[in-house]
């Protein structure tokens, strides 16, 4: 897991070929004024870009979810997002079998830390890495979901 400014970025590109491409693009898409919805797909199978404008999640109705073949990152754009974080080798209670097509599988165990991302801040999470978003008691968030092939 990694937090950081997105003025920082930069120093996370050699960790995975595909991070520089990802970053620039997402640093050009907070620029442009439309900043439409919707998802862009910049290498077949490799490297996906989602705007979203999701509902918050209470804590209590929400999963932790994993990936195998995906780092995801997360920039909130609209406010603060707060995460709900576990190691995945510590997670027992599965709702789910893996699904291999969307590369993820969810359960019910609770977070065991959280943390708070600012509009100009990433998370990446890697898939050791369980993770749930949007977590608060009502409205919704846009953000941005990068999945960049692990």
């Amino acid at each position: 897991m990694i937090i950081d400014s997105l003025e920082n970025a930069d120093l996370y590109c050699p960790i995975n070929p595909l991070f520089r491409q990802a970053f620039d693009f997402v640093r050009a898409l907070i620029k442009s004024p439309s900043g439409e919805l919707g998802k862009v797909v910049l290498v077949e199978r490799e490297l996906v870009v989602m705007v979203n404008d999701s509902p918050l999640k209470r804590p209590e109705q929400a999963r932790m979810e994993i990936h195998n073949a995906y780092i995801d990152i997360h920039i909130p754009l609209s406010a603060p997002e707060r995460f709900g974080l576990k190691s995945r080798h510590r997670l027992n209670q599965p709702s789910e079998a893996f699904d291999e097509e969307n590369d993820a599988q969810h359960f019910e165990d609770a977070p065991e830390y959280h943390v708070l991302v600012h509009p100009g801040e990433f998370l990446v999470v890697y898939p050791d890495d369980a993770h749930v978003g949007c977590l608060g008691n009502q409205g919704r968030i846009k953000k941005i979901i990068v999945k960049v092939k692990a």
